[in-house]
């Protein structure tokens, strides 16, 4: 089983525009407490990109937690967009083919994709607009998705919806963008082998860190810093030692980071019974799911 000296968590957003005050970035360090990178600063998702790539380049040894999701249901339907002929066979090509539609999107931002009349067919957009091949009630899921929920380990949405607070559609097809540029560069578990030293991204759910934190259903947020520090301690991790008010994004990103340091050196996190290596190509994984 793979060391880390390192533990990183990026909060993810697939909102419009530059900036946003949805992302955020900590690391934590060796047994170090969590600590913000950049702290107080509004990030932009080319930023975080350039984070990524210059951890490439000097090879750490850090474990790197994304909160969107890396691929849409494919298992199901033995595809990701049933009726489409140019539906990807797997995850690599799937990012290739949002990143051409939504080539000339600004920020990577994904309309470009999400209006082509095959793709837009597979999903539930605002204003009453669901494509005919949304499927009905929730929308499809992912293989892991249905085993939490069925294990009621977490709570997800499908990826096809863009609707509401807990849609996690928009973001999940920036990071695929981002994904894209990162192919070679950093390795992400469970589509490629976990390398012997240098870093690895893996796919979480910031909710699952606060769920050990002891947080209710981990449907809680933080937003003040001596609550942080108590759920930090659940996971057996110094104070972050913030002062007064922390936006839940932040928060989220501090948590999430020492939990990922918490449970990457347990074993099955990193061996779920229901993974294949079918799945591993085309759905992927959430880490911490078991």
């Amino acid at each position: 089983m793979r060391r880390f000296t390192h533990f990183a968590a990026v909060d993810w957003s697939g909102a419009r525009g530059e900036r946003q005050r949805g992302i955020a970035l900590a690391i934590a360090k060796g047994r170090d407490a969590p600590a913000l990178v950049r702290p107080g600063h509004i990030w932009s998702r080319a930023e975080i990109l350039a984070w990524l790539q210059g951890v490439a380049e000097t090879g750490a040894d850090m474990l790197i937690g994304f909160d969107f999701s890396a691929a849409f249901a494919f298992a199901d339907r033995g595809g990701y967009f049933p009726e489409w002929d140019e539906s990807p066979p797997d995850m690599p090509a799937l990012w290739s083919l949002v990143e051409r539609l939504a080539a000339a999107d600004p920020h990577y931002e994904t309309s470009g994709f999400l209006h082509h009349p095959e793709a837009r067919r597979h999903f539930r957009h605002g204003g009453g607009d669901v494509g005919d091949l949304f499927a009905p009630g929730t929308g499809r899921l992912r293989v892991v998705e249905q085993h939490q929920r069925a294990t009621r380990q977490a709570a997800s949405v499908s990826n096809f919806n863009l609707v509401g607070a807990a849609q996690v559609g928009k973001a999940s097809l920036s990071g695929m963008r981002l994904l894209h540029r990162l192919r070679g560069r950093i390795p992400l578990w469970p589509l490629d082998p976990v390398p012997t030293t240098g870093p690895l991204l893996v796919e979480i759910y910031t909710s699952l860190a606060a769920r050990a934190a002891g947080l209710a259903g981990g449907r809680s947020k933080i937003r003040d810093g001596r609550a942080l520090d108590a759920a930090l301690a659940a996971l057996g991790s110094p104070p972050a030692g913030v002062a007064g008010p922390v936006s839940d994004h932040a928060a989220d990103a501090l948590l999430a980071a020492a939990w990922l340091r918490d449970i990457s050196a347990k074993a099955a996190p990193w061996a779920p019974a229901p993974l294949s290596g079918a799945l591993a190509r085309t759905e992927g994984w959430t880490f911490g799911i078991v």
